[in-house]
């Protein structure tokens, strides 16, 4: 046993990180500044397991989380960190990952931008039907609840367990009264959860999104099509919430979990909700002024915390200057938010898009908003970054990137790296993945400045902005 051993940093995970003997331990249960008697009970080559004894002396930043499910789920595995706290850390989480990753230091990164709401932020949440629920360690021992299904999340690394969750404070009502009316009805008609070992099943998963305009989307998606349980379903949730705008569903016969290639069916409603985005006024007023409307369908990607979203896209917008007469690349341009957003400040803006139905979105979204120097375009970003499209559309001065946790393929880069814009912004959710791309443009770009934006409190994420500019003589 390792006594009075201190906590002073936080994994991915949520778990605290000490040091006994020279050597990094991972312990659950603890928080930066807490002093606690750990049991290792797993070496590593780089690291060890501990097990929390008893904590000796609390730390000042702990706090008591306020979900029951804190520590099964993993969902909010920062809860019991006050949000100060968690805002120090990720700042440095990003300022360490460009000096350890990109073997940049940023002298002065600014300020990260804290998220107003701290519970319910999420305008989208992902539900997962399973016939057999997760169960705890008393469950088990007290032999109950073997056998009954599940409607939550996932158990971190554990694609086959499902946590029945009963109240989640990620995302606002309507979302609970939503999930539990839901899982309640199909347990007492009868209707199959899905086997995730056996792939076999009629309930597969369920989305709800939510808007700030007050809309409510819910996404049902079946593991095969038994059309009157489907109806019978659909109607009850119809008829039950009428709060609801929209209501679509998909059958779902593959073995993975991908919405983006499936089928979506309207079942009530419009198809899509709206959302609604406010950007810094500009010299146009034609062109992305004032409120910009939004249509999102459900294979469209739209950033999950809307106040932050606005935030991160003014942060955005400020720290490339426009002049205003550029051409400039929205890769990964999803419904369009970002490239609206900044229409106003620029001559023509470019989003290139994979998904089919979110260039779709873009489209009418610039129509809806009046927009006319923004064009959206499909296509795989591997392989467009070429001659043609910059014939029909121009040579950027300005590049924003804005790719998935992966961060950008090595090729993307190499493509950035022979046109060379003079600017790139890069929008990232993974600072890791971003500081690699960085350093893979460090021989051309310098960075100038880096802006950490909080869209997702409770959890290790962080959203990050980095401008990069040509280096002189380049």
């Amino acid at each position: 046993m390792v006594e009075n051993a201190e906590a002073y940093d936080i994994s991915d995970e949520g778990k605290a990180v000490v040091r006994s003997g020279g050597r990094v331990v991972f312990v659950r249960g603890l928080v930066p500044g807490d002093v606690a008697d750990i049991e290792i009970t797993r070496i590593k080559k780089k690291h060890a397991e501990g097990k929390l004894i008893a904590i000796k002396k609390p730390s000042p930043y702990r706090i008591q989380p306020v979900c029951t499910h804190f520590g099964i789920c993993g969902g909010c595995s920062w809860q019991n960190l006050h949000y100060k706290a968690q805002l120090e850390l990720k700042q440095r989480q990003v300022t360490e990952a460009f000096k350890r990753i990109a073997g940049v230091t940023v002298e002065e990164p600014l300020p990260i931008i804290g998220s107003e709401n701290i519970y319910h932020y999420r305008n989208k949440l992902e539900f997962a039907f399973s016939s057999k629920r997760w169960l705890t360690r008393e469950e088990m021992e007290q032999k109950k609840n073997f056998g009954t299904p599940a409607l939550g999340f996932h158990v971190p690394k554990l694609f086959d367990k499902v946590i029945d969750i009963h109240e989640c404070y990620l995302q606002p009502e309507p979302s609970n009264s939503i999930r539990l009316a839901v899982r309640t009805f199909a347990e007492k008609e009868g209707m199959s959860f899905f086997d995730l070992r056996g792939q076999e099943g009629f309930l597969r998963s369920m989305m709800i999104r939510t808007s700030s305009t007050g809309e409510v989307m819910v996404v049902v998606v079946f593991g095969r099509d038994e059309r009157r349980n489907r109806e019978k379903l659909l109607n009850f949730i119809h008829k039950s919430f009428p709060v609801i705008t929209t209501i679509v569903y998909a059958i779902n016969t593959k073995k993975n979990d991908s919405m983006y290639d499936l089928e979506m069916v309207t079942f009530s409603g419009s198809g899509y909700i709206t959302e609604k985005l406010i950007p810094e006024r500009s010299a146009k007023p034609s062109a992305g002024n004032g409120e910009l409307v939004f249509r999102i369908s459900p294979q469209s990607f739209f950033q999950t915390n809307t106040p932050q979203a606005n935030k991160l896209y003014a942060a955005a917008s400020r720290l490339a200057v426009f002049r205003g007469d550029e051409t400039v690349y929205d890769l990964y341009s999803g419904c369009g938010a970002i490239a609206q957003f900044i229409a106003g400040k620029v001559k023509r803006v470019v989003g290139i898009e994979s998904v089919k139905q979110a260039v779709a979105d873009a489209r009418s979204n610039a129509e809806l908003n009046g927009i006319t120097n923004a064009e959206f375009i499909t296509g795989d970003m591997l392989y467009m970054l070429n001659e043609d499209t910059f014939r029909h559309h121009g040579i950027p001065q300005t590049v924003i990137t804005d790719p998935p946790r992966a961060g950008m393929h090595p090729d993307v880069v190499g493509d950035l790296l022979k046109i060379v814009p003079q600017k790139i912004v890069y929008i990232s959710c993974n600072p890791s993945t971003q500081a690699r791309d960085v350093g893979l443009l460090a021989g051309k770009y310098a960075v100038k400045k880096i802006q950490p934006v909080d869209m997702f409190p409770h959890t290790s994420h962080i959203e990050n902005i980095a401008l990069l500019e040509v280096k002189e003589g380049v």
